[in-house]
């Protein structure tokens, strides 16, 4: 009875440095990764505290940080999603409530990184996590459909629709345009950057 009781301990302490390593060296990743995908600090560090829970809920032998990290970052994206699928309705009806907090500031990036923020907020949860998967965190159409499962191009289009709309809405005034997270090449394409 005493030796399984010391195993059990040693396992909790083997997992507990891997998640303290992990908040430690990686937690402002995930949260800015969280905060792309729902566009809200507060719903950022909820989503990866949930993740955190969702991963190291049950014992788990055998983590390393990095995979740890992995495994993180995929119950971020499907809590996400979840989410998204339970609170359809809502969404609908949140604007003839909610009052958006917006503080000015003086940083030089700062409206477009709002205007980004904005037009991502616009967009399904399918459209935003494609986007943030896509451009921030650099992944394939196959890796992203791979992630999400779904098919190449259901990407491709939850792309082309979430970038038509945000380019749109980014493109209604040329005469404001300012350098940013956004640019438009000679032939009209839109190049989003990492922010």
């Amino acid at each position: 009875m005493a030796a399984a009781a010391t195993q059990e301990q040693t396992a909790y302490g083997g997992w507990q440095s891997v998640v303290a390593t992990l908040v430690a060296e990686r937690g402002d990743s995930l949260t800015r990764y969280a905060w792309l995908i729902s566009g809200s600090a507060d719903d950022a560090a909820d989503l990866v505290q949930d993740a955190l829970v969702k991963t190291f809920g049950r014992l788990r032998n055998g983590f390393t940080v990095s995979s740890a990290e992995a495994y993180v970052r995929r119950a971020i994206l499907n809590t996400w999603l979840d989410k998204g699928r339970r609170t359809t309705r809502w969404r609908r009806i949140a604007h003839l409530t909610a009052v958006t907090d917006i503080r000015d500031s003086s940083a030089p990036a700062t409206d477009s990184r709002l205007d980004l923020s904005a037009e991502l907020a616009k967009l399904t949860p399918r459209e935003r996590a494609c986007i943030v998967l896509r451009y921030y965190e650099d992944l394939k159409v196959d890796d992203i459909a791979e992630w999400l499962g779904i098919s190449s191009g259901a990407v491709k289009r939850y792309l082309s629709d979430g970038l038509a709309t945000m380019a749109v809405a980014l493109a209604e005034d040329p005469s404001s345009a300012r350098p940013g997270p956004t640019t438009t090449d000679t032939q009209g394409a839109i190049h989003v950057h990492r922010i």
